[in-house]
């Protein structure tokens, strides 16, 4: 998917603030052209999973692979108001160690009202260790949810143009944002009937694993299709002195076939003396054969190593990961 467009649509027209001073957008005119549309069908069923955010299918813009999020109950600091937030992800696999990629884009909502999207404007520096810009509210959710300009039979229009990129590196390069055609994705949240499956993975041998590579636990099932989770004992390469752990959707299922699964999970590692665990959930997220989403830094190696954690006892470390599987995900 390579979705973008030329250096010469990088200007916006003049901008028109909506009068009601909550909503932190602007008018874009027909000079918003998105490298991603994305609509979230179901935007009442998103909000009843709880779920904090739910991120975009992978998108391709000027050889870096992209994801948009939306936070649909985003608070600032010090504010009891919540609000539809959007921000920009870069792809780690896309950047190169000691690079930062300076990016302008335009985040927005589409308004069916007035026919054009709406949003405003950023800029954020990318790099190996920094991959979400700033979280930018555009609209309080309940002016959302009582708005039929911007919430339609229960869905929403999202998009994010990228205007410029600018990579410091020791070539000191400014990249070229090729003109493609919109990627279209689409989210569907179910209303009812999410498939859920825990699978505990217990490791007898850890201290004797290849610690310098990762490890694959055995296949397990949920939903009809094939996951197993990888662990690198002393961290990938993105990780700063930390257990790295991941949950992967096998290569040889056959999602890729057919609509995208969008999974909210939960990775521990148990703590066998205190009868706790250490975990991190994530909010909505799509799945395709052969990749996988989890934390680089999960937990400190020298937590991992603390007798009294009870993360290792003896070689013995457990893993467990628990997904529900609350939609699907489609190229439109």
């Amino acid at each position: 998917m390579g979705n973008c467009k030329s250096s010469s649509r990088a200007r916006l027209g003049k901008a028109h603030v909506v009068p009601d001073s909550e909503w932190r957008m602007q008018d874009f005119g027909k000079t918003h052209v998105p490298d991603l549309e994305w609509r979230i069908n179901d935007f009442s069923s998103l909000l009843e999973t709880g779920a904090k955010s739910a991120k975009s299918d992978a998108f391709h813009c000027s050889g870096y692979n992209w994801y948009l999020q939306v936070s649909p109950m985003h608070k600032e600091i010090g504010s009891e108001t919540p609000y539809v937030a959007l921000c920009l992800k870069i792809s780690q696999a896309s950047m190169v160690p000691g690079h930062t990629v300076h990016v302008v884009f335009e985040l927005s909502i589409y308004n069916h009202t007035k026919g054009m999207y709406c949003g405003c404007k950023d800029t954020y520096n990318f790099h190996f260790k920094n991959t979400y810009s700033k979280e930018q509210c555009l609209i309080p959710l309940q002016e959302l949810l009582k708005s039929s300009a911007f919430l339609v039979d229960d869905s929403c229009v999202f998009g994010v143009e990228i205007l410029k990129i600018d990579v410091s590196s020791p070539e000191k390069k400014a990249v070229v944002v090729q003109k493609k055609d919109t990627t279209v994705q689409n989210l569907f949240v179910q209303k009812k009937g999410f498939v859920k499956g825990t699978y505990t993975w217990n490791m007898n041998n850890f201290l004797e694993l290849d610690l310098d590579h990762f490890v694959r636990s055995p296949t397990f099932e949920v939903g009809g299709h094939k996951w197993y989770i990888r662990i690198y004992p002393r961290g990938d390469k993105y990780s700063t002195d930390c257990l790295s752990l991941y949950l992967f959707l096998d290569a040889s299922d056959e999602l890729h076939l057919e609509s995208k699964k969008v999974v909210v999970m939960t990775l521990s590692i148990l703590d066998q003396k205190n009868g706790k665990r250490l975990t991190a959930t994530s909010g909505l997220l799509v799945f395709t054969g052969g990749h996988g989403w989890g934390w680089a830094d999960f937990l400190g190696l020298m937590k991992l190593k603390d007798p009294s954690g009870g993360y290792v006892v003896g070689s013995s470390c457990i893993v467990k990961a628990d997904l529900t599987i609350v939609g699907s995900s489609n190229d439109g």
